[in-house]
């Protein structure tokens, strides 16, 4: 699938504004330091379409793009140590929440983890919460580039080994770079994939 066109639709807090549910719809989440926003414009192509910082934590809002006229790219508000107070981090995760699992159009929500650490508590209680609510997600490995392809494999195969204690199948897994798109074509072709069974 290739990406023609990418635009800023609206950001809210309120999921009852999010856009009518007509069409597909992508989310993309994960610890506020993983490089959601620099892989989200290196996916679209579009290098100012999601905020970035060197502020872990920017995005605080329920924040919707429309790829290609076709389908919804919905941008989440991170979680882990992003710089704000418990309270607030606690919001932000119930408002996620009750986006992901109302969200009647939502075919996919890619949790994104960092390849160069070990697997991590809040990344795995959040997958263990998306399986009970039977919720679709892919994992993206991000940051690819800087590791060799052996501490990639490594790293894949330890990430594995873990959620084989509470899964008995993986989810669909992608190595992304968006410093020299590693994986970006094959988001995109997933994605794509994905579109035509709601076309059908």
């Amino acid at each position: 699938m290739k990406i023609k066109e990418a635009e800023f639709v609206t950001s809210n807090t309120d999921v009852a504004k999010c856009p009518e549910p007509k069409i597909p719809e992508y989310a993309f989440i994960g610890r506020s330091n993983v490089g959601k926003s620099s892989l989200i414009n290196a996916f679209t192509g579009k290098t100012k379409l999601a905020k970035t910082s060197s502020t872990p934590g920017k995005t605080q809002l329920i924040n919707h793009f429309i790829i290609n006229n076709e389908w919804y790219l919905c941008d989440l508000p991170g979680y882990g140590y992003a710089q704000v107070s418990k309270t607030e981090r606690e919001k932000f995760m119930r408002m996620v929440k009750k986006y992901l699992a109302s969200r009647e159009n939502l075919m996919c929500t890619f949790v994104l983890v960092d390849i160069r650490h070990e697997p991590l508590k809040n990344d795995l209680d959040f997958m263990a919460w998306m399986g009970e609510k039977e919720l679709p997600f892919a994992i993206i490995f991000t940051k690819a580039d800087k590791l060799g392809q052996g501490k990639i494999s490594k790293a894949v195969a330890t990430y594995k080994r873990e959620l084989k204690k509470q899964w008995e199948e993986f989810p669909p897994m992608f190595i992304t770079s968006s410093e020299d798109k590693t994986g970006v074509n094959d988001l995109r072709n997933y994605i794509g994939e994905i579109n035509g069974y709601w076309e059908s």
